[in-house]
Protein backbone atom coordinates (compact mmCIF):
# COMPACT_ATOMS: atom_id res chain seq x y z
CA UNK A 1 0.00 0.00 0.00
CA UNK A 2 1.97 3.43 -1.17
CA UNK A 3 1.30 6.34 1.08
CA UNK A 4 -0.76 7.86 -2.02
CA UNK A 5 -3.49 4.88 -1.34
CA UNK A 6 -4.06 6.09 1.65
CA UNK A 7 -4.34 9.56 1.30
CA UNK A 8 -7.97 12.06 1.44
CA UNK A 9 -7.53 12.37 -2.19
CA UNK A 10 -7.90 8.69 -2.33
CA UNK A 11 -10.61 8.45 0.26
CA UNK A 12 -12.37 10.84 -1.98
CA UNK A 13 -12.45 8.77 -5.18
CA UNK A 14 -14.63 6.53 -3.46
CA UNK A 15 -18.02 5.69 -5.55
CA UNK A 16 -20.96 7.75 -3.59
CA UNK A 17 -18.55 9.23 -0.61
CA UNK A 18 -19.10 12.78 -1.75
CA UNK A 19 -22.29 12.66 -1.51
CA UNK A 20 -23.12 10.51 1.43
CA UNK A 21 -20.20 13.57 3.46
CA UNK A 22 -22.10 16.10 1.56
CA UNK A 23 -25.47 15.16 3.62
CA UNK A 24 -24.26 14.25 7.10
CA UNK A 25 -22.88 17.17 6.87
CA UNK A 26 -25.88 19.20 6.44
CA UNK A 27 -27.73 17.46 9.43
CA UNK A 28 -24.64 17.58 11.29
CA UNK A 29 -25.03 21.59 11.30
CA UNK A 30 -28.86 20.55 12.10
CA UNK A 31 -28.58 18.31 14.87
CA UNK A 32 -25.71 21.09 16.07
CA UNK A 33 -28.33 23.37 16.43
CA UNK A 34 -30.97 21.82 18.22
CA UNK A 35 -29.28 21.06 21.45
CA UNK A 36 -28.53 25.05 21.70
CA UNK A 37 -31.65 26.56 20.28
CA UNK A 38 -33.38 23.66 22.55
CA UNK A 39 -31.88 24.83 25.45
CA UNK A 40 -32.15 28.54 24.82
CA UNK A 41 -35.79 28.60 23.39
CA UNK A 42 -36.83 26.60 26.52
CA UNK A 43 -34.88 28.84 29.22
CA UNK A 44 -36.35 31.95 27.72
CA UNK A 45 -39.77 30.76 27.04
CA UNK A 46 -40.66 28.62 30.29
CA UNK A 47 -37.71 29.83 32.47
CA UNK A 48 -36.50 26.72 34.37
CA UNK A 49 -32.71 25.25 33.86
CA UNK A 50 -34.14 22.04 35.05
CA UNK A 51 -36.91 21.48 32.27
CA UNK A 52 -33.98 22.51 29.54
CA UNK A 53 -32.31 19.76 30.91
CA UNK A 54 -34.90 17.71 30.61
CA UNK A 55 -35.84 18.32 27.26
CA UNK A 56 -32.97 17.63 26.14
CA UNK A 57 -32.52 14.20 28.12
CA UNK A 58 -35.92 13.42 26.35
CA UNK A 59 -34.77 14.87 22.66
CA UNK A 60 -31.79 11.69 23.01
CA UNK A 61 -32.60 9.17 25.78
CA UNK A 62 -35.28 7.54 24.28
CA UNK A 63 -33.55 6.94 21.13
CA UNK A 64 -30.32 4.85 22.97
CA UNK A 65 -33.25 3.21 24.41
CA UNK A 66 -34.27 1.53 21.57
CA UNK A 67 -31.21 1.04 19.54
CA UNK A 68 -30.24 -2.18 20.36
CA UNK A 69 -33.85 -2.70 17.85
CA UNK A 70 -32.34 0.22 15.86
CA UNK A 71 -29.18 -2.18 14.94
CA UNK A 72 -31.10 -5.24 13.90
CA UNK A 73 -33.05 -2.80 11.53
CA UNK A 74 -29.65 -1.44 9.86
CA UNK A 75 -28.15 -4.84 9.50
CA UNK A 76 -31.61 -6.16 7.53
CA UNK A 77 -32.74 -3.36 5.75
CA UNK A 78 -29.52 -1.20 4.82
CA UNK A 79 -28.15 2.13 6.26
CA UNK A 80 -29.07 4.89 3.32
CA UNK A 81 -33.10 4.57 3.74
CA UNK A 82 -33.01 4.25 7.41
CA UNK A 83 -30.70 7.20 7.72
CA UNK A 84 -33.01 8.70 5.36
CA UNK A 85 -35.82 8.02 7.89
CA UNK A 86 -34.23 9.60 10.77
CA UNK A 87 -34.24 13.02 8.38
CA UNK A 88 -37.20 13.16 7.48
CA UNK A 89 -38.70 12.60 10.83
CA UNK A 90 -36.47 15.27 12.27
CA UNK A 91 -37.23 17.78 9.53
CA UNK A 92 -41.42 17.15 11.08
CA UNK A 93 -40.21 17.33 14.32
CA UNK A 94 -38.21 20.62 14.05
CA UNK A 95 -41.09 22.09 11.75
CA UNK A 96 -43.99 21.26 14.45
CA UNK A 97 -42.14 22.93 17.58
CA UNK A 98 -41.45 25.91 15.32
CA UNK A 99 -45.07 26.32 13.63
CA UNK A 100 -46.56 25.30 17.56
CA UNK A 101 -44.22 27.74 19.10
CA UNK A 102 -45.23 30.58 16.93
CA UNK A 103 -48.29 30.11 17.15
CA UNK A 104 -47.85 30.22 21.13
CA UNK A 105 -49.80 26.46 21.55
CA UNK A 106 -46.69 24.54 22.51
CA UNK A 107 -47.16 23.39 26.43
CA UNK A 108 -44.34 22.01 27.90
CA UNK A 109 -46.34 18.42 27.67
CA UNK A 110 -46.34 18.64 23.91
CA UNK A 111 -42.61 20.03 22.94
CA UNK A 112 -41.73 16.67 25.27
CA UNK A 113 -43.89 14.71 23.09
CA UNK A 114 -42.47 15.80 20.22
CA UNK A 115 -38.91 15.47 21.61
CA UNK A 116 -39.18 12.19 22.62
CA UNK A 117 -40.96 11.15 18.67
CA UNK A 118 -37.69 12.92 17.20
CA UNK A 119 -35.37 11.11 19.31
CA UNK A 120 -36.74 7.49 18.25
CA UNK A 121 -35.07 7.52 14.84
CA UNK A 122 -31.97 9.62 15.84
CA UNK A 123 -29.78 6.41 16.22
CA UNK A 124 -30.33 5.09 12.76
CA UNK A 125 -29.09 8.25 11.46
CA UNK A 126 -26.00 7.93 13.60
CA UNK A 127 -25.56 4.65 13.80
CA UNK A 128 -26.59 4.14 10.43
CA UNK A 129 -24.09 6.53 8.56
CA UNK A 130 -20.61 5.12 11.43
CA UNK A 131 -21.24 1.56 10.00
CA UNK A 132 -21.66 2.68 6.90
CA UNK A 133 -18.40 3.72 5.61
CA UNK A 134 -16.43 0.91 6.64
CA UNK A 135 -18.43 -0.81 4.12
CA UNK A 136 -17.75 1.63 1.69
CA UNK A 137 -14.37 2.84 2.44
CA UNK A 138 -11.17 0.50 1.87
CA UNK A 139 -9.93 -0.42 5.62
CA UNK A 140 -6.66 1.50 4.56
CA UNK A 141 -8.59 4.80 4.49
CA UNK A 142 -10.39 4.09 7.68
CA UNK A 143 -8.16 6.87 10.02
CA UNK A 144 -8.85 9.69 6.76
CA UNK A 145 -12.52 8.78 6.50
CA UNK A 146 -12.47 9.09 10.69
CA UNK A 147 -10.90 11.88 10.61
CA UNK A 148 -13.79 13.17 8.23
CA UNK A 149 -16.72 11.41 10.10
CA UNK A 150 -14.99 13.25 13.64
CA UNK A 151 -14.22 17.08 12.05
CA UNK A 152 -17.98 16.57 10.51
CA UNK A 153 -18.93 17.22 14.21
CA UNK A 154 -16.67 19.81 14.77
CA UNK A 155 -17.53 21.49 11.39
CA UNK A 156 -20.59 21.63 13.21
CA UNK A 157 -19.56 22.53 16.21
CA UNK A 158 -18.65 25.86 14.24
CA UNK A 159 -21.04 26.81 12.11
CA UNK A 160 -24.15 25.45 14.13
CA UNK A 161 -24.60 26.88 17.21
CA UNK A 162 -23.76 30.66 16.49
CA UNK A 163 -26.32 30.18 13.63
CA UNK A 164 -28.69 28.65 15.83
CA UNK A 165 -27.79 31.33 19.05
CA UNK A 166 -27.50 34.15 16.67
CA UNK A 167 -31.50 33.12 15.07
CA UNK A 168 -32.63 32.76 18.49
CA UNK A 169 -31.60 35.68 19.33
CA UNK A 170 -32.62 38.14 16.22
CA UNK A 171 -35.95 36.41 14.91
CA UNK A 172 -36.54 34.21 18.23
CA UNK A 173 -36.74 29.91 18.65
CA UNK A 174 -39.87 29.37 16.52
CA UNK A 175 -37.61 30.33 13.51
CA UNK A 176 -34.89 28.78 14.43
CA UNK A 177 -36.26 25.94 15.01
CA UNK A 178 -38.47 25.79 11.69
CA UNK A 179 -34.69 26.55 9.99
CA UNK A 180 -33.04 23.70 11.69
CA UNK A 181 -35.71 21.27 9.83
CA UNK A 182 -35.36 22.58 6.34
CA UNK A 183 -31.88 21.66 6.67
CA UNK A 184 -32.86 18.53 7.98
CA UNK A 185 -35.12 18.03 4.46
CA UNK A 186 -31.74 19.45 2.17
CA UNK A 187 -29.42 16.84 3.58
CA UNK A 188 -32.15 14.26 3.48
CA UNK A 189 -32.63 15.22 -0.70
CA UNK A 190 -29.07 15.22 -0.76
CA UNK A 191 -28.81 11.19 0.00
CA UNK A 192 -32.03 10.42 -2.47
CA UNK A 193 -30.72 8.19 -5.04
CA UNK A 194 -27.60 6.61 -3.26
CA UNK A 195 -26.90 3.11 -3.50
CA UNK A 196 -27.19 0.27 -0.46
CA UNK A 197 -23.55 -1.16 -0.30
CA UNK A 198 -23.85 -4.99 -0.07
CA UNK A 199 -23.02 -5.94 3.26
CA UNK A 200 -22.85 -9.93 5.04
CA UNK A 201 -25.21 -9.63 8.28
CA UNK A 202 -26.15 -12.61 10.54
CA UNK A 203 -29.61 -11.00 11.44
CA UNK A 204 -31.91 -14.10 9.93
CA UNK A 205 -33.53 -14.28 13.28
CA UNK A 206 -36.75 -12.26 15.00
CA UNK A 207 -36.11 -8.68 15.92
CA UNK A 208 -36.30 -9.07 19.18
CA UNK A 209 -33.90 -12.21 19.16
CA UNK A 210 -31.77 -10.15 17.01
CA UNK A 211 -31.80 -7.07 19.42
CA UNK A 212 -30.71 -9.36 22.19
CA UNK A 213 -28.05 -10.82 20.28
CA UNK A 214 -26.93 -7.08 19.32
CA UNK A 215 -26.78 -6.34 23.06
CA UNK A 216 -24.49 -9.87 24.01
CA UNK A 217 -22.33 -9.21 21.27
CA UNK A 218 -21.25 -5.59 22.84
CA UNK A 219 -20.64 -6.46 26.37
CA UNK A 220 -18.92 -10.29 25.45
CA UNK A 221 -16.51 -7.90 22.85
CA UNK A 222 -14.13 -6.37 25.15
CA UNK A 223 -13.24 -3.59 23.29
CA UNK A 224 -17.32 -2.31 22.95
CA UNK A 225 -17.66 -2.92 26.40
CA UNK A 226 -14.78 -1.01 28.04
CA UNK A 227 -15.17 1.89 25.41
CA UNK A 228 -18.97 2.28 26.48
CA UNK A 229 -17.91 2.69 30.21
CA UNK A 230 -15.17 5.05 29.38
CA UNK A 231 -17.31 7.43 27.08
CA UNK A 232 -20.72 7.46 28.89
CA UNK A 233 -18.42 8.78 31.56
CA UNK A 234 -16.78 11.03 29.52
CA UNK A 235 -20.10 12.13 27.97
CA UNK A 236 -21.56 12.98 31.29
CA UNK A 237 -19.25 15.76 31.49
CA UNK A 238 -20.45 16.79 27.57
CA UNK A 239 -23.72 17.06 28.42
CA UNK A 240 -22.93 19.27 31.55
CA UNK A 241 -21.03 21.81 29.19
CA UNK A 242 -24.43 22.01 27.07
CA UNK A 243 -26.19 23.51 30.05
CA UNK A 244 -23.55 24.94 31.81
CA UNK A 245 -22.24 26.91 29.35
CA UNK A 246 -25.20 28.60 28.36
CA UNK A 247 -25.77 29.56 31.90
CA UNK A 248 -22.61 31.10 32.50
CA UNK A 249 -23.05 33.04 29.46
CA UNK A 250 -26.64 34.17 29.50
CA UNK A 251 -27.48 34.41 33.11
CA UNK A 252 -24.43 34.36 35.41
CA UNK A 253 -22.84 37.37 32.76
CA UNK A 254 -25.88 38.72 31.03
CA UNK A 255 -24.53 38.37 27.17
CA UNK A 256 -26.30 37.63 24.45
CA UNK A 257 -27.37 34.30 23.22
CA UNK A 258 -24.79 34.67 20.43
CA UNK A 259 -22.11 34.77 22.46
CA UNK A 260 -22.84 31.07 23.58
CA UNK A 261 -22.34 30.00 20.14
CA UNK A 262 -19.17 31.76 19.13
CA UNK A 263 -17.95 30.04 22.77
CA UNK A 264 -18.85 26.30 21.50
CA UNK A 265 -17.54 27.23 17.84
CA UNK A 266 -13.83 27.75 19.57
CA UNK A 267 -13.69 24.14 19.89
CA UNK A 268 -14.90 23.18 16.72
CA UNK A 269 -11.91 25.50 15.46
CA UNK A 270 -9.08 23.94 17.45
CA UNK A 271 -11.16 20.34 16.87
CA UNK A 272 -10.67 20.60 13.11
CA UNK A 273 -7.06 21.16 12.74
CA UNK A 274 -6.61 18.29 15.86
CA UNK A 275 -8.61 15.90 13.91
CA UNK A 276 -7.08 16.29 10.56
CA UNK A 277 -3.72 15.81 11.90
CA UNK A 278 -4.50 12.65 13.75
CA UNK A 279 -6.00 11.56 10.94
CA UNK A 280 -2.76 11.34 8.65
CA UNK A 281 -1.74 8.76 11.75
CA UNK A 282 -1.75 5.20 11.28
CA UNK A 283 -3.33 4.40 14.51
CA UNK A 284 -2.86 0.85 14.84
CA UNK A 285 -1.18 -0.27 18.13
CA UNK A 286 -1.21 3.45 19.28
CA UNK A 287 -5.27 3.21 20.21
CA UNK A 288 -5.61 3.13 23.91
CA UNK A 289 -2.45 5.97 24.46
CA UNK A 290 -4.77 8.30 21.45
CA UNK A 291 -7.80 7.81 23.95
CA UNK A 292 -6.68 7.52 27.66
CA UNK A 293 -3.71 10.57 27.52
CA UNK A 294 -6.55 13.02 26.27
CA UNK A 295 -9.34 12.05 28.84
CA UNK A 296 -6.49 12.45 31.70
CA UNK A 297 -6.01 16.07 30.10
CA UNK A 298 -9.15 16.73 30.20
CA UNK A 299 -9.86 16.55 33.96
CA UNK A 300 -8.13 19.80 34.59
CA UNK A 301 -9.56 21.41 31.33
CA UNK A 302 -12.95 20.98 32.51
CA UNK A 303 -11.95 22.57 36.47
CA UNK A 304 -11.31 25.95 33.99
CA UNK A 305 -15.48 26.01 34.23
CA UNK A 306 -14.88 26.77 37.76
CA UNK A 307 -12.72 29.27 37.03
CA UNK A 308 -14.86 31.58 34.42
CA UNK A 309 -18.02 30.80 36.39
CA UNK A 310 -16.08 32.45 39.47
CA UNK A 311 -15.04 35.84 37.94
CA UNK A 312 -16.51 39.02 38.29
CA UNK A 313 -14.44 40.45 35.14
CA UNK A 314 -16.83 39.54 32.10
CA UNK A 315 -14.39 39.85 30.13
CA UNK A 316 -11.68 37.45 31.77
CA UNK A 317 -14.66 34.95 32.69
CA UNK A 318 -14.96 34.51 28.68
CA UNK A 319 -11.81 34.17 27.80
CA UNK A 320 -11.50 31.49 30.17
CA UNK A 321 -14.68 29.94 28.76
CA UNK A 322 -12.60 30.37 25.20
CA UNK A 323 -9.64 28.90 26.28
CA UNK A 324 -11.35 25.93 27.89
CA UNK A 325 -13.74 25.05 24.69
CA UNK A 326 -10.17 25.54 23.07
CA UNK A 327 -8.18 22.55 25.12
CA UNK A 328 -11.74 20.64 24.65
CA UNK A 329 -11.56 20.16 20.89
CA UNK A 330 -7.57 19.36 20.85
CA UNK A 331 -8.27 16.96 22.92
CA UNK A 332 -11.54 15.45 21.50
CA UNK A 333 -9.65 14.67 17.96
CA UNK A 334 -7.11 12.28 19.43
CA UNK A 335 -9.87 10.42 21.14
CA UNK A 336 -12.41 10.61 17.93
CA UNK A 337 -9.76 8.95 15.69
CA UNK A 338 -8.99 6.61 18.32
CA UNK A 339 -12.81 5.76 19.05
CA UNK A 340 -13.74 4.92 15.50
CA UNK A 341 -10.89 3.41 14.08
CA UNK A 342 -10.68 0.89 16.98
CA UNK A 343 -14.23 -0.33 17.05
CA UNK A 344 -14.24 -1.03 13.35
CA UNK A 345 -11.16 -2.92 13.69
CA UNK A 346 -12.53 -5.12 16.65
CA UNK A 347 -16.16 -5.40 15.15
CA UNK A 348 -17.42 -8.32 12.90
CA UNK A 349 -18.35 -6.77 9.75
CA UNK A 350 -21.69 -9.04 10.37
CA UNK A 351 -22.57 -7.38 13.39
CA UNK A 352 -21.76 -3.99 12.68
CA UNK A 353 -25.45 -2.13 12.31
CA UNK A 354 -26.34 -4.02 15.72
CA UNK A 355 -22.58 -3.45 17.43
CA UNK A 356 -22.49 -0.10 16.35
CA UNK A 357 -25.72 1.21 17.77
CA UNK A 358 -25.73 -0.49 20.31
CA UNK A 359 -22.29 0.57 21.34
CA UNK A 360 -22.94 4.34 20.69
CA UNK A 361 -25.94 4.71 22.76
CA UNK A 362 -23.74 2.62 25.28
CA UNK A 363 -21.09 5.72 24.66
CA UNK A 364 -23.67 8.68 24.29
CA UNK A 365 -25.96 7.64 27.46
CA UNK A 366 -24.05 9.86 29.66
CA UNK A 367 -24.80 12.80 27.04
CA UNK A 368 -28.33 13.15 28.33
CA UNK A 369 -27.93 11.92 32.01
CA UNK A 370 -25.46 14.38 32.44
CA UNK A 371 -27.52 17.23 30.99
CA UNK A 372 -30.78 16.44 32.92
CA UNK A 373 -28.41 16.28 36.33
CA UNK A 374 -26.82 19.80 35.49
CA UNK A 375 -29.57 21.17 35.45
CA UNK A 376 -30.92 19.54 38.58
CA UNK A 377 -27.53 21.18 40.15
CA UNK A 378 -27.25 24.17 38.44
CA UNK A 379 -30.43 24.98 39.79
CA UNK A 380 -28.99 24.93 43.33
CA UNK A 381 -25.32 25.35 42.85
CA UNK A 382 -23.53 25.89 39.40
CA UNK A 383 -20.05 24.84 40.98
CA UNK A 384 -21.59 21.52 42.28
CA UNK A 385 -22.70 20.93 38.92
CA UNK A 386 -19.10 21.58 37.43
CA UNK A 387 -17.18 19.31 39.95
CA UNK A 388 -20.06 16.41 40.35
CA UNK A 389 -20.34 16.36 36.40
CA UNK A 390 -17.23 17.86 34.66
CA UNK A 391 -14.45 17.56 36.83
CA UNK A 392 -15.53 14.11 38.05
CA UNK A 393 -17.26 12.66 35.06
CA UNK A 394 -13.80 13.26 33.31
CA UNK A 395 -11.37 11.73 35.88
CA UNK A 396 -14.23 8.38 35.82
CA UNK A 397 -13.81 8.17 32.06
CA UNK A 398 -9.67 8.31 32.39
CA UNK A 399 -9.84 5.22 34.81
CA UNK A 400 -11.90 3.59 33.05
CA UNK A 401 -10.42 3.84 29.41
CA UNK A 402 -7.10 3.19 31.32
CA UNK A 403 -8.38 -0.36 33.61
CA UNK A 404 -10.90 -1.19 31.34
CA UNK A 405 -10.42 -0.70 27.50
CA UNK A 406 -8.01 -3.54 25.91
CA UNK A 407 -4.61 -1.90 24.63
CA UNK A 408 -4.17 -5.19 22.18
CA UNK A 409 -6.10 -5.99 19.11
CA UNK A 410 -5.96 -9.65 19.96
CA UNK A 411 -6.92 -9.19 23.87
CA UNK A 412 -10.45 -7.59 22.45
CA UNK A 413 -11.33 -10.78 20.03
CA UNK A 414 -14.84 -12.45 20.68
CA UNK A 415 -14.76 -15.85 19.47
Amino acid sequence: MTSADRSYRALFRVPQLRRVLLSMQIARVAQSMVGVTLILFTLDRYASSTFAGFVTFVSIFPGLVISPIAGVLLDRHGRIRLVLLDYVVALGAMLAMGVLAAADVLPRWLLIVIAIVSSLTSILGHAGLRSLFPLIVPEPLWERVNAIDSNGYVIATIVGPPIAATLVAVAGGPIALVAIGIAFGIAAAVLVGVAEPVARTGAAGGVLTEAWAGLRYTWQNPTLRGLGFAITLANLAHGMTSIVVPLIVVTRFGLSEAVVGLVFAASGLSGVVSAFGFGRMNTRGREWSLLVWPMVALVPVMALLLVAAGQTSIAIGVAVLVLEMILVGLLVGPMDIALFTVRQRRTDPAWMGRAFAVSMAFNYFGMPVGAALAGLLADRSLAAAILVLGVGGSLAAALAAAFVVPRQEDAARVE
